[in-house]
């Protein structure tokens, strides 16, 4: 519980760390560190003000060693290289942790106007930024692919994609990426992130193309929460994300099939530990990860929401990792993904 209560609260303080690898911005979790916690991977916010210090390879509090190894995670060699008409490496796919690879294959979204935005989401800001490409093409994506599995041993990816208007929602071209990613790189596991889409087909689509593994984001199960953080989403019933999990875990497999569930917008901690076991007995795992405060967002530059209650945190957290791993349900034992990664949650110090 020692190695719980601390991953929590480095998760919500953040921690005085040099980490070569980081990210800024997104359409999750982020302006983040990657490091090394206990062995496990870790995205950690860099905060300056924060009383945990990392440094020589040990995690410190106001000076005294608490006896938990944090290594920063080193630069990708791939991040060195540009493609034949001049495009940083970089831009088009990100290192997550330590051996993910993750990039955003669509970078604008039709929910991004203000009165359909997620609250937490920066996707564009990114892109606003110059620090990406609006579109990334499938060729692209192979090529670094290839790279970063060559150069620096990266054993799983992470591909995830602005709305689109379509009734497909973006999948089918995720889907032609995933497809050029597998033909430069056999048998690399990739996840893939989207909206349930209006034709359930995509799904299998998706896993034809060469997707092991599938993450379709709700992030709240409490419609009140989602009415007022997601109201674009929550123009999709819940019903309809049900429908979507079902037939994802029925294409995919159980526990191959995930969701994300911030903890910190106003739901009721036993309700959304409930809507968890809802979704463990659908055979998906929910990837309970705090909300995070960050520059560009609703939430922050207009709501000024904070940072959540950490015994709020790891109370949910250890709730919800009891529950999977009475129903056998590991992170480590998805393809590939966040779940599989695990760096944003605390879900696998808690031993799911």
């Amino acid at each position: 519980m020692a190695a719980l209560t601390t991953r929590v609260d480095v998760a919500i303080l953040g921690m005085r760390v040099d980490a070569p690898v980081s990210r800024q911005a997104g359409a999750g979790p982020s302006d983040d560190g990657h490091v090394m916690f206990n062995g496990q991977q870790a995205a950690i916010p860099v905060n300056p003000d924060s009383p945990y210090l990392a440094k020589n390879g040990r995690l410190f509090l106001d000076g005294a060693d608490l006896g938990m190894d944090v290594v920063p995670v080193n630069r990708p060699k791939f991040y060195d290289l540009t493609t034949a008409d001049g495009v940083s490496y970089e831009k088009i796919a990100k290192l997550h942790g330590a051996k993910v690879l993750a990039t955003t294959v669509v970078q604008t979204c039709i929910r991004y106007g203000e009165s359909e935005r997620c609250r937490f989401c920066a996707i564009e800001e990114s892109l606003n930024a110059g620090a990406t490409t609006a579109v990334k093409t499938p060729e692209q994506l192979a090529e670094v692919a290839e790279a970063a599995v060559r150069l620096d041993g990266v054993t799983q990816m992470v591909m995830t994609t602005g709305t689109s208007r379509g009734p497909d929602r973006g999948a089918r071209y995720v889907a032609k990426c995933v497809r050029a990613i597998r033909a430069a790189v056999p048998e690399f596991p990739i996840q893939v992130q989207i909206e349930p889409p209006a034709d359930l087909s995509v799904i299998k689509d998706l896993y034809d193309a060469g997707a092991r593994s599938i993450g379709i984001h709700v992030e709240s199960m409490d419609d009140r929460v989602r009415a007022r953080w997601m109201p674009g989403k929550a123009s999709v019933p819940l019903d309809e994300y049900r429908s979507a999990w079902r037939e994802a875990v029925r294409v995919f497999g159980r526990n191959q099939v995930s969701t994300y569930l911030l903890v910190g917008m106003g739901e009721d901690p036993d309700e959304m530990v409930a809507g968890a076991k809802e979704l463990i007995e659908m055979g998906v795992y929910p990837f309970v990860v705090p909300f995070r405060p960050l520059k560009g967002t609703l939430a922050t530059d207009v709501d000024k929401v904070g940072s959540p209650d950490r015994v709020v945190v790891q109370r949910i957290t250890y709730e919800v990792a009891k529950a999977l791993t009475e129903a056998n349900m590991f992170g480590s034992d998805q393809a590939a993904g966040c779940a599989a990664c695990g760096a944003c949650s605390m879900l696998q110090t808690a031993g799911a």
